[in-house]
């Protein structure tokens, strides 16, 4: 072995020692033992999926050689040796890996989580590393040898083809970010605030007079995206940076969120846009709250309301029908379990969130773009928001036929996040767009969008006394928003997804100067697992 170091396995866990046994007699060119003594040279080519023998030895393998530092045996032992072994190299090289143990946990399937816990070293001073991650065992597809399934995020979970691990300098200088109160506000208290933290350092770091440290981190490539920060070596001088989160919201928005596999919300405050709350699970890596992209159901039905009140064909207090089904354009739509209400206000419709009463109305309508231009116009969507970080600002786009109709109940080709649909819910309420922000813009003098009118004063009242209706009484929000006091309303939705058994379940909803939209994948009504995830967010406001 070129590094002159040898791998011991003892209980399962690889070590790099000074001296010790080497584990299954490695070779690079010829053959390659298997971990039971056999060399596979000149062996019969193996099919069919990988057997539990063979995902543990492929493993035990690969995770020997990279704790040893043989960048080139263990991208041998991989399906993609050219794009591993640097991988492997830089580990060492650039990101100043020293020593590391790696401790395998029980393979499911042909999946194997593994823990790391390395040493860093630098300019002489070392710290520890610990993490956690996975590999995948597959059949190679010419020599038939059960070989690991490259991926950066064997090396770290956060890696990607456009990103790399070093250590030394930031790029950037070191913040303390703080919430409206003074509070301190940190990835690891606010594990949802990872990313978005990420970000404002890059972006504002150096402009709040913060200096950079030493750390291990990944560098991204892609522009745009910040560099993580894994481990601190040296502390930068850090500039304070104050933010529009409230602590107590956040922190009721990471406990509520961390009950599901994948869910998201965000809190606003109506009257001037300021985020108080963002938070995901899981919590690290993509911020889908601000940037997801996604159907949000019946939630845009307060943007379709409030289009059709605005046009005149409805009065909140008017008779508009609620039959069983419609169709248009050949495109059946129908209410939930198929439940009909007849003549009924226009406000019951809304409540109990029927959708026939919503596409009846589109050939009224006449024009494929309205609902596009009533987001737009009123409430903001698709302005190019500048809210400190990068965000997604929802799409309405023209549509016709059975798309068009299903645009009216939050279907079709309608793209949300959380973020989004909290700003509607925050514009419904006070009658004004606000753009959502994190930072003020004084920090960067950016412009903020603005909505080309507001909501007319009776149209807004109606809205408010729709939503209010939907989040008491038997509204469908009413169960969730039972809990909240103060002037509220809500609104509730369901969206089907192709290849989803269970549809994502969303919820919108206010309390007085404070609104909140969520989404549980696959949680199915909105107002079983969405809507308390917003409950608990507005009573911590």
């Amino acid at each position: 072995m070129r590094s002159g170091a040898k791998v011991a396995i003892v209980g399962g866990v690889f070590v790099v020692v000074a001296g010790g046994v080497l584990y299954g007699g490695y070779t690079l060119a010829g053959g390659i033992n298997d971990g039971s003594g056999a060399s596979t040279q000149g062996a019969e080519k193996r099919s069919g999926p990988v057997t539990g023998d063979e995902v543990e030895s492929a493993a035990k393998e690969f995770l020997a050689a990279w704790a040893a530092g043989e960048s080139d045996r263990a991208a041998q032992a991989t399906n993609n040796p050219v794009e591993a072994g640097p991988a492997v190299l830089n580990y060492r090289e650039g990101a100043k890996v020293s020593k590391a143990e790696i401790t395998p946990g029980k393979a499911v399937g042909a999946k194997v989580p593994f823990t790391v816990n390395a040493t860093v070293t630098y300019e002489g001073q070392s710290k520890p590393w610990t993490y956690a991650s996975e590999l995948t065992v597959v059949r190679g597809l010419t020599t038939g040898r059960p070989l690991v399934e490259w991926k950066p995020s064997v090396i770290h979970p956060k890696l990607t083809q456009k990103s790399t691990l070093r250590t030394g300098a930031a790029k950037t200088g070191a913040v303390k970010a703080v919430d409206r109160k003074g509070v301190e506000l940190t990835k690891e208290k606010y594990p949802s605030l990872g990313p978005v933290l990420d970000q404002l350092r890059d972006k504002y770091g150096t402009r709040v007079g913060g200096e950079p440290g030493v750390e291990t981190f990944i560098q991204s490539d892609t522009e745009g995206v910040p560099d993580t920060t894994l481990v601190t070596h040296v502390p930068g001088k850090p500039g304070r940076l104050e933010t529009t989160i409230d602590a107590a919201v956040q922190a009721a928005a990471e406990r509520s969120v961390k009950k599901y596999g994948q869910a998201s919300v965000v809190a606003i405050k109506p009257s001037t846009g300021e985020v108080r709350a963002v938070a995901n699970s899981p919590s690290a890596g993509f911020n889908t709250a601000f940037e997801g992209q996604q159907a949000p159901g019946s939630t845009l039905k307060i943007v379709t309301a409030a289009m059709l009140l605005e046009k005149g064909f409805v009065t909140a207090s008017g008779t508009a029908p609620c039959p069983k089904d419609v169709t248009y354009y050949g495109t059946p739509f129908h209410n939930l379990d198929g439940f009909a209400l007849g003549d009924v206000p226009f406000s019951r419709s809304f409540a109990k969130s029927c959708n026939t009463a919503f596409i009846k109305w589109i050939d009224d309508v006449d024009d494929d773009s309205a609902l596009g231009k009533e987001a737009r116009d009123v409430f903001g969507i698709d302005l190019d928001w500048k809210t400190g970080i990068k965000s997604f600002d929802g799409s309405v786009p023209e549509a016709t036929h059975g798309t068009a109709a299903a645009q009216y109940i939050g279907q079709g080709t309608v793209q949300m996040n959380v973020l989004n649909i909290a700003s509607i819910t925050a514009t419904a309420k006070y009658g004004t767009f606000k753009q959502p922000f994190l930072v003020s813009r004084d920090l960067d003098g950016r412009t903020f969008a603005e909505a080309s009118r507001s909501l007319p004063d009776s149209v807004a009242r109606q809205l408010r006394s729709m939503m209010r209706a939907a989040a008491t009484g038997d509204g469908t929000g009413a169960k969730a928003m039972a809990s909240v006091g103060g002037v509220k309303g809500a609104k509730t939705g369901s969206s089907e997804v192709d290849g989803q058994s269970t549809s994502n379940s969303w919820f919108a909803g206010y309390s007085d100067d404070l609104a909140a939209a969520a989404v549980v994948q696959e949680g199915g009504h909105g107002g079983d697992a969405a809507g308390p995830v917003v409950a608990s967010v507005l009573r911590a406001g």
